[in-house]
């Protein structure tokens, strides 16, 4: 469902100004939109019209919005209709009663006049939001030879319409990321927070992701721990006054820490599956599935020479294949060309761009995005990785497209 298709809705809310407004403002984004008052007599007039969509309150009289929600599922005429939650009653336990009863998406009021018809089509797409926040490996590369490509290391996100929104890394991008939050102005920032790995470049930028000190949020860390070091010391042992200065019990949000293993997650839809990578100490790659799409973050991660007998492990190549096979996005290690890799940099936990596309092409991924970044390479070296990655893929006759996306490239799965 693309942006600029035009819809049906039908807006319900007994505040008649309010579903005037709902009703206008799709109208003039393009859509069709009809509104009425009365939850009790609007449920006939929508079996009727079989809308697309469908925008209610939670509290209105006669009916409330979850009895109402029921209602209108029990009709077949209905069943690919959209129902859209537009309410003040946005507590945690209403929004899962609500997303549990069968609604498509949650929108909180008041409103936002500028971004609403946007919020409402992007639920109906129901795509995940990926988003690149640093894109570099190891350190933080400032000056004019990172402009195009930007200098910041680890942080992808990942944000779904009905409002889950994952981290995956803390390198200094998700600095990027919280002036973006904290611009938003939203009074209440949940999200899930993936580490790969402790190793600076994809954690040291944690303690200045502002939204961690603001109450009434709420975030979850999940990451492996080191051999008895769990991902919660791991993360509070570089805030323990000497490496910085404010500690960890400054976070005055709700934070919760899960160490994970290779294993399987589930949640509202999503399943999230990890698995151990070729990479100094505990790292997890992820693998993220959602309405038969997925999204593979495999970094840091080093894919030995199949000429070298003595570190290459084709068992380790199976499992990963398998692991990514058929992803829409593989977002992967890219630290460095083939002669660097065979210049001094094998066994330093990291690939070379001819390893990561005979990968790609094996696990018949759909795009290839190159990640990672050494930090002595500028913004032209990663442009000849790309076109070297491209011209590779074409001579093998593989479909897979191959992109290097920059700090703040923002797509659609």
């Amino acid at each position: 469902m693309s942006d600029t298709a035009k819809l049906n809705f039908f807006v319900v809310d007994d505040d008649p100004e309010m579903a005037e407004f709902m009703a206008t403002l799709l109208i003039d984004g393009g859509h069709q939109a009809t509104f009425h008052t009365d939850s009790t007599i609007a449920i006939d007039q929508i079996a009727d019209a079989k809308p697309d969509c469908v925008l209610f309150d939670l509290m209105m009289p006669g009916l409330d919005g979850m009895e109402w929600c029921a209602q209108l599922r029990q009709h077949p005429e209905l069943a690919k209709t959209k129902l859209i939650v537009v309410s003040s009653k946005s507590y945690h336990y209403d929004r899962k009663r609500a997303f549990d009863s069968g609604i498509d998406g949650f929108i909180t009021k008041p409103i936002r006049e500028k971004t609403f018809v946007d919020t409402v089509n992007r639920i109906l797409e129901d795509m995940m939001d990926l988003s690149f926040w640093g894109v570099r490996g190891t350190l933080p590369v400032p000056g004019e030879k990172s402009i195009r490509y930007g200098g910041n290391t680890s942080c992808v996100t990942i944000e779904f319409s009905r409002g889950d929104f994952l981290i995956f890394d803390a390198g200094s991008g998700i600095k990027e990321l919280s002036n973006w939050m904290m611009g938003l102005g939203k009074k209440k920032i949940e999200a899930k927070i993936f580490i790969s790995h402790p190793h600076w470049d994809h954690i040291n930028a944690l303690p200045f992701f502002v939204p961690l000190y603001i109450q009434g949020n709420i975030f979850e860390v999940f990451g492996p721990r080191h051999d008895d070091i769990t991902v919660h010391q791991l993360i509070s042992a570089q805030m323990d006054g000497v490496y910085f200065p404010i500690t960890i019990q400054e976070f005055a949000s709700s934070v919760t820490f899960r160490d994970l293993h290779e294993e399987v997650l589930e949640f509202d839809g999503i399943t999230i599956r990890t698995m151990l990578l070729h990479h100094p100490g505990q790292c997890l790659g992820y693998r993220i599935e959602y309405k038969g799409r997925s999204i593979c973050y495999i970094t840091d991660n080093e894919l030995f020479l199949e000429s070298d007998e003595e570190h290459y492990d084709p068992f380790y190549v199976k499992r990963l294949v398998k692991f990514i096979e058929g992803a829409d996005a593989l977002i992967t290690d890219s630290t460095y060309t083939d002669e660097e890799y065979a210049n001094g940099k094998v066994g330093w936990g990291h690939s070379c761009i001819g390893q990561v596309v005979d990968l790609a092409a094996q696990a018949k991924v759909k795009t290839l995005y190159l990640f990672h970044h050494d930090p002595d390479q500028d913004d032209d070296a990663i442009d000849a990785k790309l076109a070297t990655a491209r011209t590779m893929l074409e001579d093998m006759g593989s479909s897979v497209v191959c992109e290097a996306p920059t700090d703040r490239t923002h797509l659609k799965i």
